[in-house]
C-alpha cells in the first residue's frame, strides 16, 4: 500500500510539472511528427581505436590526417566502435567519418584543422544553395549511417587564413560586379558536413573557427545536434561562419546549443535559384530547441535558400543575447520556393539590432547574377554558368512566406522593432502573432502584408511611435 501511495504521489508531480511547463508554454504545438526525429540509434560498440595506435601524434607541426584515417577505416571494418585520442593537440585535414563510427574527441583533446586548403580535397557537394565541386570539410560524413561525434573537446578550424583570404578577393571581386560570386569562387572549408546520412548524433563538443559555415547538415535524415557549443570569433569575425545549417534535409533534433558566429546561428536551407528548384527537396520536421545565440546574424532563419521549401518547423525556448537578427525569413525574386508551418514559441531576445525581419528581396547585389562585361560564356567556369541559369517562368521564382505562427515573443532594447517586406506577387500572409511584445528605438515598416491574425501584439517604438505601415490587407497591427 505504502508503495502504491509512493507511485500515485510521483505521478501527480509528472502530472503537475508536465501542467506547468503547458500553462507556461502554451503556444508550443505537440505534433505527432515531433516524436519521430534525431539519430534514431548511435552506434553500440565499445571497442577502442585510438588514433595514436595507427601514428597520430601530439604536436600540432605535424599533420596527422592519414593516421586519424586509419583508425577511421579500422574501425568501420570491425564493424564499429569507438575512435579516439590520447590528451594532447593533433593537426588533421578532411578525414571522413564511415558507418558505426563513434569519432570520440575526449576532454583533454584538441582537433587544429590544417591551414593548407590542398589538405581539403575537393568532392562533389552543395554550397549556399548550389550543386558543385568544394572542399570536403575538416570532419566529412558522406552516405554514411549510424554514427556519432562525442566527447568534450574542441576542434579548431584555424579559418582566420580563410576569412583573409576571402576578404582580399571580396575587394577585387566587388570592382568587377561579381559580388555574386565571390562566396563560391572563394573556397573555404567547412568544420563539419554531414551529407546524405541517416541516424547521426553529434554531442557537448566545441567548435572553434571555422573557415566557411560550421556545421551543415545536407540531403540527411533522422540527425540530432545536442549541447555543442560554435564560437568562430575568437580571432576576429569571418564571414559566412553560421552556426548550424540544416539544408535539404528532415527528421532534424537541434537542441540545447550555444552558438556565436558571424552570420546566420541556427539556419533552414533548401536550394537557391534554377540550381536549387532543379533538384527540389525540402527542409521539413525539424525542432529547434532550447538554444542560445550570442554574436552572430540570426538567432533563428529560413533562407535565403528557400528553393526546395521550408515546412512543418518548430522552434522553441529560444534566447538571442546581441544577435544581430532574432527571427528572419529571407529570400530572393528568383529563389521560389515556400517556407510554411512554421511554429515559434517562447524567443527572448535582448541587446539586437533587429528582432523580427521579413524580406522577399534581400540583398540584391549578392542574389542576382549578371554577367559583367568583359567575359565570354565559354571562358567561365561551370559553376558561375550554374548561377547564371535563369529560372523560366519567372513567376516560378516567386517565393511565398505564408501560415507562420509566433507566441510568446519578446525583445527588449533593440534597434528596429520590425522589417517585413513582402512584394506586390507575393504578399506576406498568414502570420499568427500570440503574446508578441517587441519595442525598438525606431518602429520599423510593414510592406505587403496580408490576412495577419493578432492577439495580445505590441510592436512600436520605444516611445509608443507607430510602425509604418503600407500596402497591406487585413493586419490589424493597430486598431
Amino acid at each position: 500500500m505504502k508503495r502504491f501511495s509512493v507511485w500515485i504521489l510521483l505521478c501527480f508531480v509528472f502530472y503537475l510539472t508536465v501542467a506547468a511547463q503547458s500553462i507556461k508554454h502554451p503556444g508550443i504545438p505537440n505534433f505527432k511528427w515531433m516524436k519521430d526525429v534525431g539519430a534514431r540509434q548511435k552506434p553500440s560498440s565499445q571497442t577502442i581505436f585510438n588514433a595514436c595506435d595507427f601514428g597520430a601524434v601530439s604536436d600540432t607541426s605535424i599533420l596527422s590526417t592519414a593516421a586519424v584515417q586509419k583508425a577511421i577505416d579500422a574501425c568501420a571494418a570491425k564493424g564499429g566502435g569507438i575512435v579516439t585520442f590520447s590528451k594532447g593537440n593533433y593537426c588533421i585535414g578532411s578525414i571522413f567519418l564511415k558507418s558505426g563510427v563513434n569519432f570520440n574527441i575526449p576532454e583533454g583533446v584538441q582537433l587544429f584543422g590544417s591551414q593548407d586548403l590542398n589538405n581539403y580535397p575537393i568532392i562533389d557537394t552543395r554550397v549556399a544553395g548550389i550543386e558543385m565541386k568544394w572542399p570536403a570539410a575538416l570532419i566529412s560524413t558522406i552516405g554514411q549511417k549510424n554514427v556519432e561525434i562525442s566527447g568534450k573537446g574542441k576542434v579548431w578550424g584555424q579559418g582566420k587564413v580563410f576569412w583573409e583570404k576571402y576578404w582580399r578577393m571580396r575587394k577585387d571581386y566587388d570592382k568587377r560586379d561579381l559580388r555574386w560570386i565571390i562566396d563560391y569562387d572563394c573556397m573555404r572549408p567547412r568544420l563539419v558536413l554531414i551529407q546524405d546520412c541517416q541516424d547521426f548524433t553529434m554531442t557537448e563538443a566545441g567548435f572553434y573557427e571555422a573557415g566557411f559555415w560550421t556545421v551543415h547538415i545536407l540531403y540527411s535524415q533522422y540527425v540530432t545536434i545536442d549541447g555543442i557549443i560554435v564560437n568562430n570569433n575568437n580571432a576576429g569575425k569571418g564571414p559566412s561562419t553560421d552556426g548550424i545549417d540544416i539544408d535539404s534535409s528532415n527528421r532534424i533534433l537541434v537542441q540545447n546549443c550555444d552558438i556565436s558566429c558571424n552570420d546566420d546561428n541556427f539556419c533552414l536551407k533548401a536550394g537557391r535559384d534554377a540550381d536549387g528548384l532543379r533538384v527540389n527537396r525540402p527542409t521539413e520536421y525539424v525542432v529547434i530547441r532550447n538554444c542560445i545565440a550570442r554574436q552572430g546574424d540570426g538567432l533563428f532563419t529560413c533562407g535565403s535558400e528557400t528553393s526546395g521549401g521550408i515546412r512543418n518547423i518548430v522552434a522553441y525556448n529560444m534566447t538571442a543575447i546581441g544577435t544581430k537578427v532574432g527571427m528572419r525569413f529571407k529570400s530572393a525574386l528568383n529563389r521560389g520556393g515556400v517556407v510554411e508551418n512554421v511554429y515559434l514559441s517562447n524567443f527572448r531576445m535582448q541587446d539586437i539590432r533587429d528582432p523580427f525581419q521579413i524580406n522577399l528581396n534581400w540583398n540584391p547585389a549578392y542574389s542576382y547574377s549578371e554577367l559583367p562585361k568583359g567575359f565570354t560564356w565559354d571562358s567561365i567556369p561551370a559553376h558561375w554558368k550554374v548561377m547564371l541559369k535563369k529560372v523560366e517562368p519567372i513567376s516560378m521564382g516567386t517565393p511565398k512566406f505564408r501560415n507562420i505562427w509566433f507566441n510568446d515573443i519578446q525583445a527588449k532594447n533593440c534597434k528596429v522593432a520590425i522589417i517585413c517586406e513582402g512584394v506586390e506577387a507575393s504578399p506576406v500572409e498568414g502570420f499568427h502573432l500570440t503574446n508578441v511584445h517587441i519595442t525598438g528605438e525606431n518602429p520599423g515598416r510593414m510592406y505587403w502584408a496580408k490576412d495577419w491574425k493578432l492577439k495580445n501584439v505590441s510592436i512600436s517604438g520605444e516611445n509608443g511611435e507607430r510602425v509604418d505601415v503600407k500596402n497591406t490587407v487585413n493586419v490589424p497591427l493597430y486598431k
